[in-house]
């Protein structure tokens, strides 16, 4: 199973299955150092998530997926959450001053080298595909040009940059909304957010870029200052659903629809069924197996891993998880656990932190396990709470059944051998073992250990006789 990149606008393109022209010559750089106060938020902005993934990370796997080295990133002062998001694949530097764009970019020239062609994209537009990238590059090294833009025209440009064209449809400048006047506002060809420059001339021009009356300094000065000089100014366009520039709580959403339904498209065409794809929610970093449903109103989050040929909602959530071929989780949550094959699990069951579910387990209705091992074939059909405990093949474990793991002060484990069979409403008092093939009545309180083959009954429960095979 492969998991979800980008969408491009052709099959050819889709989910990094394009053709990547050699890029030796050519770095990348992220700039992730601006405040983000229209987030309204103490989270820095390239941090704030879609479809499970940081911005920042999107922004940087798009780079990479595209062929482009070093990948430096351009960071605020306080840049630890982003280090700890990234690790160490790409190189760092800082912005000490939060002066704009351009002077973020000046910040990253001794680490991207004095010859090599430059990438560069906006830290907040994650949506652009590893296929835009690649033609953007290529064009700027076949035109020669000193920038390559890359540009989409929107129904709604509201915030960003506009292109504008002379008469004869040559870029003569981007202009940033605030900025614009009325005749730049109707312009709908807007900027994304990621450019090629050839970088003897940028970081000529860049050190000596007037600031705007914002006192910072704007990137997009760079192209005025390229047509002023005769330079060539090369566009390359993408498709609007690229063109999401987060700013607020509002972009991130919108942002969050356009990567969703990609994701989705993603798995249908490998073979996931999803009879209203609308309502279901798959994190970029999931994987899903062929002949899989997935049923509306569910959560497929983080990095879980879901196999073949199962059945995953209506109202499910998983998180973190590895489901195995053949499953069945129904209207139930099942959070950073393993899930073996052909496992069954609700309605309205939970598998917490730690759990491990071994082939052909039943977990029914109204049903709770955390950090404990069921092993093969072994059935907990309803109303019953297993947690730090290791259960053996083949064991039922009747309904209302507790292993009582916390005493107020430690956790202590409850250990089940196999086929042994459990009796409703019994209450496991760890630490404590059931040997394999033992009994516990109905309303048991079992304080001590019970042998294999034995019997134990009552309130507290006491060995009664040997278990028989006619038992």
């Amino acid at each position: 199973m492969s998991r979800p990149g980008y969408c491009g606008p052709s099959a050819q393109t889709r989910w990094g299955l394009f053709v990547i022209e050699t890029m030796t010559a050519y770095a990348g750089v992220v700039l992730a150092a601006g405040r983000g106060t229209r987030m309204k938020s103490s989270i820095p902005k390239v941090l704030h998530r879609i479809c499970g993934r940081e911005m920042v990370r999107l922004t940087v796997d798009c780079a990479a997926d595209a062929g482009l080295s070093p990948i430096v990133v351009v960071t605020p002062p306080s840049s630890d959450a982003i280090r700890a998001v990234l690790g160490n694949n790409v190189v760092y530097v800082e912005q000490q001053e939060p002066l704009g764009s351009g002077h973020a970019l000046l910040q990253a020239r001794s680490a991207v080298g004095p010859d090599s062609g430059l990438f560069v994209i906006n830290g907040d537009v994650p949506l652009v595909t590893p296929g835009s990238v690649s033609s953007l590059v290529a064009a700027h090294r076949r035109s020669g040009a000193a920038i390559a833009i890359l540009t989409a025209t929107v129904s709604k440009p509201d915030g960003l940059g506009r292109v504008l064209r002379s008469d004869e449809g040559s870029v003569t400048a981007v202009v940033e909304e605030w900025e614009a006047d009325d005749a730049a506002l109707s312009v709908s060809e807007i900027n994304v957010g990621a450019y090629c420059f050839s970088t003897q001339w940028l970081w000529q021009s860049l050190s000596g870029l007037p600031a705007s009356s914002n006192g910072e300094v704007p990137l997009t000065g760079l192209v005025a200052l390229a047509v002023s000089q005769g330079r060539t100014v090369e566009t390359v366009p993408a498709e609007a659903g690229e063109a999401v520039g987060v700013n607020t709580r509002v972009h991130l959403a919108e942002a969050e629809a356009v990567l969703r339904q990609r994701t989705r498209e993603h798995w249908m065409l490998r073979g996931v069924s999803m009879p209203d794809p609308s309502a279901v929610y798959v994190d970029g970093d999931a994987e899903i197996g062929e002949d899989t449903t997935i049923h509306p109103n569910t959560h497929i989050r983080g990095r879980s891993r879901i196999g073949r040929d199962c059945e995953i909602g209506p109202n499910s959530v998983v998180v973190d998880s590895m489901v195995g071929d053949g499953c069945r989780v129904v209207s139930s949550v099942v959070e950073a656990s393993t899930i073996k094959d052909r496992v069954e699990i609700g309605p309205f069951s939970r598998v917490r932190d730690g759990s491990r579910l071994m082939d052909g387990v039943y977990l029914g209705n109204y049903a709770e396990v955390k950090n404990s091992l069921l092993d093969r074939g072994t059935k907990v059909s309803h109303f019953s709470y297993v947690g730090d405990a290791q259960v053996g093949s083949n064991v039922n474990i009747g309904a209302g059944t507790v292993t009582c793991n916390y005493d107020g002060v430690e956790k202590s484990r409850t250990v089940i051998g196999d086929d042994a069979f459990i009796g409703s409403d019994s209450m496991l008092v760890a630490p404590v073992n059931i040997g394999a093939r033992a009994v516990t009545g109905a309303g048991s309180v079992v304080t001590r250990d019970v042998p294999p083959n034995q019997q134990a009954v009552g309130v507290p429960a006491r060995i009664r006789r040997k278990r028989t095979d006619t038992d």
